[in-house]
């Protein structure tokens, strides 16, 4: 069992303060201590760490179950006293979205943060919340708000980075030969929209869950700051709908210009094939094996024929040319 590795961070906070760093095996000693909680943070750990974190916080089978394994669907369980959250997370790294996922245990004295993928790292949300002493002291309630408002913070930068590509390709859309991979970089893109909004869009039932169920843990002071992410969640959200319907709008009319080009290629070969008809008639009439046939024996026939038959092509060719067809 590596525990070093993947133990990121484990403290133990009395009274909005951080009074010190614990190991694993007192964890189960400093939750009996009054007026504190335990915040603990894990990267990707293995079989025998969670059964020992298991033992330690007397977590459920079935969440420690899920936390081990990731590409869990966004949502929130509730396990006796304990609260369990899954959460998608992203993040923009040269100009990629990257996902992830995080796995949360709340409890009235503990908070467990369990990290796969890309996710990105809390220490800058320990950083924050070791700052406000007086909203750390409301305890699990106030770090899960900073937690999630964390994650939600990164959704905002990945649906403007979507929203600048769209308008990047939307503006080649009307160009006089728009590039024919158009089709398939709207497709790419609504492909990352979807699993964007996604990880976004459960936040809403998440919040309000822990605001009508799970006052125990989250205080009437720290509601507050559940009603700021449903203001951002919502505010993501309704960018990546209506980004959506652009997108399906931008597709429409890719697939239009895609039929229109090749009506235009119809209309030419078309226009080309009525012109190359008449040649291909009269000679061929001509190379038919008949003794007697229009003048066959006249000196000039054959000059006229040509001439007559070249007139004609240049005829057509001009009333097409005029008609749009070449």
């Amino acid at each position: 069992m590596n525990v070093e590795k993947a133990t990121v961070a484990c403290s133990v906070y009395c009274n909005g303060v951080k009074s010190r760093s614990v190991e694993i095996d007192d964890i189960s000693a400093a939750l009996t201590e009054a007026n504190t909680f335990v915040w603990l943070g894990l990267v990707e750990p293995d079989r025998d760490l969670m059964v020992k974190i298991q033992q330690e916080f007397d977590l459920h089978d079935l969440a420690v179950e899920d936390a081990e394994n990731a590409h869990q669907q966004p949502k929130i369980e509730e396990y006796g006293d304990t609260i369990f959250v899954v959460l998608r997370t992203v993040r923009l790294v040269d100009d990629h979205i990257r996902h992830g996922e995080t796995h949360l245990f709340i409890g009235p004295r503990f908070v467990i943060t369990v990290r796969h993928g890309n996710a990105d790292g809390y220490g800058e949300v320990r950083r924050r919340a070791e700052s406000s002493k007086n909203k750390l002291a409301y305890g699990p309630g106030f770090v899960l708000y900073l937690l999630i408002d964390f994650i939600v913070d990164h959704y905002q930068p990945c649906i403007d980075h979507l929203s600048g590509r769209f308008g990047r390709i939307e503006k080649q859309l009307f160009h006089s030969s728009p590039p024919v991979s158009n089709l398939e970089d709207f497709y790419h893109l609504k492909s990352e929209l979807l699993k964007l909004h996604a990880a976004a869009f459960p936040i809403t039932e998440i919040c309000n869950q822990l605001l009508r169920f799970h006052s125990e843990i989250i205080p009437k002071e720290s509601r507050v700051y559940y009603r700021d992410i449903l203001d951002h969640v919502a505010r993501v959200t309704q960018t990546a709908d209506r980004l959506q319907e652009m997108i399906n709008s931008a597709m429409q009319v890719a697939l239009a210009q895609v039929t229109i080009r090749q009506n235009e290629i119809v209309k030419k070969l078309a226009g080309w094939g009525a012109i190359l008809a008449l040649p291909t008639m009269v000679f061929s009439l001509y190379g038919m094996n008949f003794k007697y046939m229009p003048e066959l024996e006249w000196r000039w026939g054959y000059p006229t024929a040509v001439a007559v038959t070249l007139g004609c092509g240049v005829f057509l060719f001009g009333r097409l040319r005029r008609a749009g067809w070449l």
